[in-house]
């Protein structure tokens, strides 16, 4: 009995480790396209928390990180589609919880982002007309790039969301969100 005991609390540290090491993952990514390390680490926890909704006082000790931190971040996850805040009934706090379809609201916004960039390019083409070619050659490569992604964005996000409504209709329970109410277990890290 005390050998399976000791089992579960190694496996327990273990898990632990490597739920970190994940955050931590999640976090020097969100670095690495522009944004702060602790928004990853919020979103990295958030992707593997159970229950999948957590309050600001349960990341700011999860993370080890300040409230105002803590604040700051999912203000701007909330700000870029990613999470969401929620209210539970019979909790005066609210939660964040990842987004249902947030990485195909970003596609959709990512859509608009191309399209300005494919405006942007067109007016320097116009303010560079009567130019020698190669001189065009830059704007020429952002106009033609962001056209082509123009183009085939809507049609890709239109076969995911087939493909996604393909999975959930064949009885897929890995895509059903945690919706209930549970009690909150306290996490440490």
């Amino acid at each position: 009995m005390e050998n399976v005991i000791s089992n579960n609390l190694i496996h327990r540290k273990q898990q632990e480790t490597e739920q970190k090491q994940f955050v931590e993952e999640v976090g020097l990514l969100f670095e690495t396209i522009g944004f702060p390390r602790m928004a990853g680490r919020v979103f990295g926890w958030l992707l593997i928390s159970n229950p999948p909704h957590q309050s600001p006082g349960e990341l700011a000790n999860i993370l080890q990180a300040s409230k105002g931190s803590i604040s700051t971040m999912t203000r701007l996850l909330e700000q870029i589609g990613l999470i969401e805040r929620v209210s539970l009934p019979g909790h005066r706090r609210d939660y964040f919880r990842i987004k249902l379809n947030a990485w195909s609201e970003m596609s959709k916004r990512r859509l608009d982002q191309i399209t300005a960039f494919r405006k942007l390019a067109e007016r320097g083409l116009d303010l560079m007309k009567g130019e020698a070619p190669h001189l065009n050659e830059r704007l020429q490569e952002m106009h033609d790039i962001h056209a082509f992604f123009e183009a085939e964005l809507p049609r890709m996000i239109d076969r995911w969301q087939e493909y996604r409504t393909s999975q959930t209709s064949s009885g897929s329970d890995r895509l059903e969100d945690d919706r209930s109410v549970s009690p909150l277990s306290p996490h440490t890290f």
